[in-house]
This record gives C-alpha cells, structure tokens and sequence, in this order.
C-alpha cells in the first residue's frame, strides 16, 4: 500500500508532516490529533519505510499506550522481542514502561490510531534509533 491509497482511501486525514516529533523518527510521519479530550487519540501515518525510534511510555500508574492499525503493512518490537508485523484490524497493547518501536514496513505505508491511556505521572522517554541492519533483516 502507498501513501496515495492512504490519502484517498483512510477512514482519517492524515495531517500535516509530522515536524515537532520528526527527531524520533527516521523517515517522514504524519500526525492528524483525532481527540485532545477524554481520550489522546492521534491517527499516525508513517511513508514505507518510516519508524519511530526505541521509546517508553512511563507511568508510575495506569498509562501505556494502544495502537489500532487502520491501514498498510507494519512491524511492532519490544525490547528484547522479535517483531511482530502489523496490518489493518491489528490491536497491539502496550504496557507502561516497556520499551518498543513500531513504523511502516519498507514496502508499505502504515496507518495507526495511537491512543494515549490515562495515568499517574505518565511521560515518553525517546531512546536511540532502531539499527537499520535489524530493520532492513526484517521481511
């Protein structure tokens, strides 16, 4: 699946480039803000080959995050575990403190709706980039 297919065919808008977090990610991302209220939820769309770097979302209570994907082809990894290919419908759990990575694979664009949990004294850690030797050994 390519960006275009995305564009046109996505149940969300992608947005605009995603500038203020383009740091934390190798490749180009989009970031849409569905929800700033009750819940964080941002649709997240990242070009074939795109992903963000190592991270933790910490919390003392409660917090984590949930990623719903909506389109393409994908990959999820937690630290010390294989990776786990992501496609549209995939509900990936992910709890507070646990130390991962998720982007498109690099034949495909990806979709997600990154849902923020509510919790004590939350914040995200940004770690080092994913090895492109562990990436590209990716199928």
């Amino acid at each position: 699946m390519n960006l275009e297919e995305i564009k046109k065919n996505g149940p969300f808008a992608i947005g605009g480039e995603n500038v203020d977090y383009a740091q934390y990610f190798d490749g180009t991302s989009y970031l849409n803000m569905i929800s700033l209220k009750q819940v964080v939820v941002g649709n997240v769309t990242f070009e074939a080959g795109c992903r963000n770097h190592w991270h933790i979302h910490h919390a003392t209570k409660g917090g984590g995050q949930m990623l719903l994907v909506t389109a393409g082809r994908g990959w999820y990894q937690e630290w010390g575990e294989p990776a786990q290919a992501l496609h549209a419908g995939d509900v990936v759990h992910i709890p507070a403190n646990v130390k991962h990575w998720h982007g498109a694979a690099k034949d495909s664009a990806f979709q997600h709706l990154a849902i923020e949990v509510d919790g004590t004294d939350t914040s995200t850690e940004w770690c080092e980039a994913v090895k492109e030797a562990d990436y590209e050994a990716l199928p």
